[in-house]
Parts: C-alpha cells; sequence; structure tokens
C-alpha cells in the first residue's frame, strides 16, 4: 500500500494547477510554470487547494506510479513556490569557479579549463572567499534539472578518498582511505 501517493499535496496560496487532456499537469507559481505528464491509469484531482492522486487497481505497477507521480507533483510544487539550491564546493589547491551569465568556468587541476553552457533554467553563482573553498550555487525550479546540472559539475572531478580532494555538495562527508603509509 503506498502511503506517499495517498497523501494530498497542499498548495500554497500563490499556486495553480490545471489538468488538461491527456493528464498533461501545469502548475505556474509566482517564479515559474513547470508541466509534467501523468501516466493515463492516474487519476489526479485537485479540490480546495489539494491535489489527490486516484489508482485504478491493487497492481504493482499502478502502486509503483501512484506514489511516483505524487513525489514529481510535489517536487513541482515546491520548485514553483520557493525553488530548489544546490551548492557545490571546489576543494583543492588552486581549485577556482567563475560564473559569466550562464556559463561557468571551472579550473579544476587539468590542463586547461572547463567551460559549461549551463540551461537557462538554471541560474549560477559563484562566491570566493580568503581561506575558504569556492563555492558554486545552483538555483532552479526545476529540481530534476538543477540536480542533474549538479551531478554533471561533480563528474567533472569526483572527491578523491585519499585527501578529499574534488567538487563535492557542500555538507558531503568523503570517508578518507589511510593510504599506504599507515600501515608502518
Amino acid at each position: 500500500m503506498s502511503r506517499i501517493g495517498k497523501a494530498p499535496i497542499q498548495l500554497p496560496a500563490n499556486v495553480s494547477v490545471e489538468v488538461s487532456k491527456g493528464n498533461l499537469v501545469t502548475v505556474k507559481g509566482a517564479n515559474s510554470t513547470l508541466t509534467q505528464q501523468v501516466h493515463p491509469d492516474i487519476k489526479v484531482n485537485v479540490e480546495d487547494g489539494l491535489i489527490t492522486l486516484v489508482r485504478p487497481t491493487e497492481q504493482p505497477r499502478h502502486r509503483a506510479m501512484h506514489g511516483l507521480y505524487r513525489s514529481i507533483l510535489n517536487n513541482l510544487v515546491i520548485g514553483v513556490s520557493e525553488g530548489y539550491t544546490i551548492n557545490l564546493e571546489m576543494v583543492g589547491v588552486g581549485y577556482r569557479a567563475e560564473a559569466k551569465g550562464q556559463l561557468l568556468d571551472l579550473s579544476l587541476g587539468y590542463s586547461h579549463n572547463i567551460v559549461l553552457e549551463l540551461p537557462k533554467e538554471v541560474s549560477v553563482e559563484s562566491k570566493t572567499e580568503k581561506g575558504k573553498a569556492p563555492l558554486v550555487t545552483l538555483k532552479s525550479a526545476d529540481k530534476q534539472l538543477v540536480g542533474q546540472v549538479a551531478a554533471k559539475i561533480r563528474s567533472l572531478r569526483k572527491p578523491e578518498p585519499y585527501k578529499g580532494k574534488g567538487v563535492r555538495f557542500q555538507g558531503e562527508v568523503i570517508r578518507k582511505k589511510a593510504g599506504k603509509s599507515a600501515g608502518k
């Protein structure tokens, strides 16, 4: 029994939801507008500031879709009302990040700088303070998109387990290994 799928989604005051033909759900808020195609078997009801989802049967695939689409629609509502923010730290000597509009220029210890062009839905800021690792802040209303962009940036130089250098999420704990000199 899907407990997540049964929970109704509370709509904030400044968010409106519209369900059109073909189960296309459009969520409009102060920040942006997001859409999501919902499987035709799952019924989406919008009443009295609540979104509820109903599944037709107890089949495992319907139960799985029930919870999945409820979580996706909840993420859309949160995204258009508050938005999502991900912070990345560049830990390492000489690692730098500079944001120029939708371009992110990264210096991660390679022989060349890496320049990434970010989607227009994602805004980026970079901050460098003396004595601290450079910080890149990604903001967007789309949780999936901002997470994908953050994962792409992190994949350019994953944190290594011996010194902990690399690109990591802020607050991420890296389990360090002792190295070969620890056994002596």
